[in-house]
Parts: C-alpha cells; structure tokens; sequence
C-alpha cells in the first residue's frame, strides 16, 4: 500500500468520525478500484462519498441527489469545513497549487495574494533555491528570492494586487476581509489553471473554504482545495508568500520615496506617529488612498484631528 492510498484511508476515517459526530447515519469505509467510499444516510436519502487515490494525490468526490437534504448537509459538512487534519493526514501531493497572501495585517500598503504551481522538477528547484516561509526571511532576501522564482524554466504563478483604494471599497461592499481572501485566491487559482492542469490546491487557513470554493469558476471547480495552518511547510505555498510579500515590500519602498519618508509596516505606535505626519503634510484624503482604512488606527488617527 502506498503513502496515497494510506493518505485516502486516513481521509475517509476522519470524514466518517465528522459525519457521525454529526448524527448521520455512516457505514463502514470500503475500497472500491481506486477509492475508499462511505454510504451517508438520513431517514429518507442515501449519498456516497468517495476519496480517490491515485499518482496526483487524492481526491474528493459527493454522489447523489443534489437536491436531497442529506447530500447539501454532507456538501457543506465536507466542502465547507477545514478538509484534513495537519497532525492525521500525511498529505503532499506531486504536483498542486500553493496560494498565499501578504498585506492583510500592514494598515498601510496593498493586499496581495499570490500563487505558485509546482511539480517535482519545480518544486525540487525551489526548495535549492532556499524557498521557506516569508515571515522567517530578511527583506533583502525576500527580493533576491523573488526574482530567482520568476527566473525558474517555465515556472507558472499568479498575483492579485489589491491597492488600498480597491481593498477599501471591496471592504465596503463585502463587510469582511475574510471574503476578499476568498474572491482573490479563487482569482489566482483560475489565472494559473489557464495554463496547467491541477488536481489539488493548497492554502493557508484564514477562513471557511466555501469563502474559496464558492467563488472558483469553471477551471477550478474540481480542485481538491485544503486550508490548513502553518501551509508554508508546502514548498508552492512558501514560494507564493515570497511573491506576494515582495510585492508589498516594493510598495513601501516606492510610496515611502514619494511622500518623503518611511511608512512603517505592521500596525504600531510608528505606524499612528507616520499616520498623522500624512494628514498633516498631504490631507486626510492621501492617508485614505495609502491604508486599510477599517483599521481601528482609523478610528484613533481621524478622531485625534
């Protein structure tokens, strides 16, 4: 038995404790050619739920009536809640999408969010290159591993750069950061599924996966999509948070140039001091223009004027 097919089993086992825990009615798992399957069942309908193993790593797929009562509570259940557990499943497909963001805890700056599709060739390049997670690494090496990911043969990413003046008004129009993350790794899910085929995809957890799934279009539909902590362990989900947060890093650089001194990142008693120095110097329309402006720092900085 092989590590996908034991990482199948172990899916299935921990959708069958789920739905029991639930009160559905649950059979034992049984393999079926390239799958382990379970019957689910109310008083009334039956729905089969299937985790398919194979080269490209694991696959789950719901049968049955869509419209019954059963198969919309186990969609939900299954789809809409965080899919595999990091300390149960051993799961690292060959070939996925890694997806991250950048941004959404700097009041100043743009959102970004970032993706990065691997397979063996790509990902064993990414890991010589000293690809980790974006939080661990210098600025400076944040922008020289940037341009050396771009710089890989037919390496396939994508970015959605949310400006601040856009964040705000997807803000207002939305009401959640959380839905925006949503809309945007769905946007860059599909931008790369133009030009790859993959089975599975691969994000850090900020939210309900529906946030995600519901706002995938034709080409990502039939992703496996798993959100779990600390995701930038997966080599495709590291690379994208280099991507992403060189982005922002440029960002500050630039509109740190333009204004004539350095805007702070993160959240901060220099981030309110630079705030206020904006209003004064330029308007409180440009501090507007630069921020994420349903920060609490709002609240704090505009009353203070």
């Amino acid at each position: 038995m092989d590590s996908k097919e034991k990482s199948a089993i172990k899916i299935i086992e921990h959708y069958r404790k789920l739905l029991t825990e639930k009160g559905l009615i649950v059979s034992s798992p049984q393999k079926q050619n390239y799958a382990y399957g379970i019957d689910v069942s109310n008083k009334n309908d039956k729905v089969s739920l299937l985790v398919y193993f194979g080269k490209k790593g694991n696959k789950t797929v719901l049968q049955g009536n869509k419209e019954s009562a059963v198969y919309q509570n186990v969609n939900k259940l299954i789809f809409g809640e965080k899919l595999f557990s990091e300390e149960k499943v051993d799961f690292h497909p060959e070939s996925y999408i890694g997806t991250d963001e950048s941004g959404k805890g700097d009041y100043f700056g743009p959102l970004v969010i970032a993706g990065v599709f691997v397979n063996p060739s790509i990902n064993e390049q990414l890991v010589n290159l000293g690809v980790k997670d974006s939080k661990t690494i210098s600025d400076w090496q944040i922008r020289t591993l940037a341009k050396n990911i771009k710089k890989i043969k037919n390496v396939n990413f994508n970015t959605v750069v949310i400006s601040p003046d856009k964040y705000n008004k997807l803000h207002e129009k939305m009401g959640n950061v959380n839905k925006i993350l949503g809309w945007a790794h769905a946007r860059v899910l599909e931008n790369i599924l133009i030009d790859c085929t993959a089975e599975n995809a691969i994000s850090d957890k900020f939210g309900n996966e529906r946030l995600i799934l519901d706002s995938l279009q034709e080409k990502g539909k039939n992703l496996n999509l798993y959100q779990t902590s600390k995701a930038e362990r997966y080599t495709a989900v590291a690379a994208a948070s280099i991507i992403a947060r060189d982005i922002v890093i440029q960002w500050f650089e630039l509109n740190s140039r333009k204004i004539g001194f350095e805007i702070p990142k993160g959240a901060s008693d220099a981030v309110n001091v630079s705030a206020r120095k904006i209003i004064k110097n330029f308007g409180e329309e440009k501090l507007k223009s630069l921020v994420k402006i349903h920060f609490k720092t709002s609240q704090k900085i505009l009353r203070s004027i």
